[in-house]
């Protein structure tokens, strides 16, 4: 939006031309003495979203007249301020809100029509002050309001023993904290520079090109990815992963649309409340937004269901492919932060706080076994505000102590002293990746806010109560699962360790080298009896040295190698090669027969999910994508 305001003496105006996308108005002139005049412009990148466009003009506009001590205000329509115009409907009704809220805060104000050709004049000032041009953003408002909610807010260390609050400053933050992830964590929390946090691309984005995994799509918006078949073979099986886990908890998988249309107050509501963040287009004369995560269409759906105390509590679970957030350009980092994302998302109905606050620790234990089960450890920061911490102190250094027990970690706490969002308390996990920046993962909410904009009830007898709900994603994002993994990989690497995937996420499980055409049938036998139990497994028959054809395997993190010449044919015994226990300097290599193998790969993803190989058995027919 742009703003151009004048201290008046007076402004007079008079429609004398209907435009086709003129207002029905029956003010069709007007004057207004000793004013502010403020000759408008609404445009295009307003769009995405109105109520932060409005406040963000409103506080802007109100500052100016209060310096220059008028209670008169003039909102003109001004298309030629800017070349990039909003459509009519929404300009019209970002000029109506700024009408309506500047009077209910006690200004008078007078609005010229929208879409009339028009006469006006005006006497200006001259002094200093009188002429001021204001280019308004999105961005002003939702900035500003984090940084005074950062330092409003207060981060501590529990002292789960003593249960204190250790308040974290950056002058005893090494002093306090020992435990370096938790330490990085605490850095990022309190914004501070140049500790615990180097600046370069983390190594993740190498290895997703270097391992076929994804990559950048050219062709498409930025931070969106085209996805190879190794890296579409482990997104699904993190997502089969995450959907085994759910379903076993009680969550009951559904499935809503992707695009929302705003004129729906409940969902324009929430979807304001996540600032400019958003992708957002018009249809027609419809504004339409792709959802940021799966809260509308569940919430749409909850809101239709005739929902009972019994049914409770009544949890649904969605993987959202896709979410879509409009993350800046310089913020856009592999796939730590991208702009198109998969998320299994989970919304738990709880007839009351008490019933909320039992499932919240539940999924804060589904989250964290998340973690041990993909050997990505997680450091862990609640947020509550204030008077629900104080309220619920007990409870929660008892859910912090037993998770110290447990993990033999610290945590933060973020305590806010009121309510700025829809939850009032929430559990964020993060792995810290190689750089010493978090990537935030799995997080559980308490939301109070969205029952009641949602019309969401519970029928109880001649009652109907608004529900507490909850909002879980057991691991985060699909891709930041991914991200971290990448991260831990490489953190290994540099503790001298092999990097490795998960056996069970790994596309290929084993590989079986031939040293000579001799060898390759018997080569091949064991490729298909590895394959016929559930194990991808392939056969590297390329034309190159047995080095070469090793050195490969390394290089695509091959869990277990299999060499097959004379002796492994005659003995019918295998020489297997485990990379989870070589070293940089040293490959682990073990006797055992085919059934062995299979035996102890078998045991090692007994509890994960199996998906098949994608590509050819046959290395010389996979195709290179980068």
């Amino acid at each position: 939006m742009k703003l151009l305001l004048i201290h008046s003496d007076y402004l007079e105006f008079k429609a004398t031309e209907k435009t086709k996308i003129a207002e029905d108005t029956d003010r069709l002139e007007g004057k207004m003495e000793e004013c502010l005049t403020v000759f408008t412009a609404v445009e295009k990148g307003d769009e995405k979203n109105q109520e932060i466009i409005v406040k963000n003009a409103l506080d802007e506009i109100i500052k100016v007249a209060k310096n220059l001590k008028v209670n008169n205000i003039v909102v003109y329509p001004y298309a030629h301020l800017s070349s990039d115009l909003a459509s009519p409907k929404v300009a019209k009704e970002i000029l109506i809100e700024m009408e309506k809220r500047l009077k209910e805060v006690g200004y008078n104000v007078l609005r010229a029509p929208f879409g009339w050709y028009k006469s006006f004049k005006i006497s200006c000032k001259g002094h200093p002050l009188s002429e001021l041009s204001r280019k308004i953003t999105c961005d002003m408002k939702e900035r500003d309001e984090k940084e005074k909610e950062k330092s409003e807010s207060k981060i501590y260390l529990l002292d789960v023993d003593g249960e204190e609050l250790v308040e974290l400053r950056e002058d005893n933050i090494d002093e306090v904290i020992k435990d370096e992830d938790l330490k990085a964590l605490a850095y990022k929390e309190l914004g501070i520079k140049g500790k615990g946090e180097e600046k370069g691309e983390p190594p993740h984005v190498k290895y997703i090109r270097e391992k076929e995994i994804c990559d950048y799509e050219p062709s498409s918006d930025s931070g969106h990815f085209r996805w190879y078949p190794k890296g579409k073979l482990i997104r699904d099986l993190l997502e089969d992963y995450v959907y085994k886990i759910v379903v076993e908890y009680g969550g009951m998988p559904v499935e809503t649309p992707v695009m929302y249309n705003l004129e729906n107050r409940a969902i324009r509501e929430h979807a304001d409340k996540f600032g400019e963040r958003q992708y957002r287009f018009t249809q027609g004369d419809r504004e339409l937004m792709l959802r940021f995560a799966a809260c509308f269409g569940q919430f749409m759906m909850k809101r239709d269901m005739y929902i009972l105390p019994r049914y409770l509590p009544l949890k649904l679970y969605e993987l959202s492919t896709y979410s879509f957030r409009y993350e800046q350009r310089g913020e856009l980092v592999g796939l730590k932060r991208l702009r198109a994302f998969t998320m299994p998302d989970m919304h738990t109905v709880c007839l009351d706080m008490e019933q909320a606050m039992e499932e919240f620790e539940n999924q804060f234990w589904m989250c964290l076994k998340t973690g041990e089960d993909l050997n990505i450890p997680y450091s862990v920061i609640f947020r509550f505000t204030e008077d629900f911490f104080q309220e619920n102190r007990k409870w929660f250094f008892k859910l912090a102590k037993k998770y110290k027990e447990k993990y033999k970690k610290d945590v933060l706490i973020e305590l806010l002293p009121e309510r700025k969002h829809y939850w009032v308390g929430k559990a964020d996990m993060a792995v810290i990746d190689s750089l010493g920046r978090p990537i935030e993962n799995p997080t559980v909410q308490i939301d109070i806010e969205s029952a009641k904009r949602f019309e969401i009830k519970v029928h109880d007898g001649d009652k109907e109560v608004y529900p507490v709900i909850l909002h879980c994603s057991p691991t985060g994002s699909i891709e930041r699962v991914i991200c971290a993994l990448l991260e831990k990989a490489y953190k290994d690497l540099e503790k001298g360790k092999l990097p490795i995937l998960p056996l069970w996420l790994s596309p290929v499980q084993v590989r079986v080298i031939p040293v000579s055409e001799t060898h390759k049938n018997y080569a091949l036998e064991i490729v298909n009896k590895l394959r016929e139990n559930n194990i991808r497994a392939d056969l590297d028959d390329r034309d190159e040295s047995v080095g070469k054809k090793i050195r490969n395997a390394g290089k695509d993190w091959i869990p277990y190698v299999i060499v097959i010449g004379n002796r492994e044919v005659e003995e019918n015994i295998l020489t297997v090669t485990v990379r989870e226990k070589s070293t940089l300097k040293s490959n682990h290599k073990e006797k055992m027969k085919v059934d062995e193998l299979i035996k102890r790969i078998k045991e090692e993803t007994k509890e994960y999910p199996y998906r098949p190989l994608t590509l050819p058995k046959y290395c010389s027919l996979q195709p290179i994508f980068k």
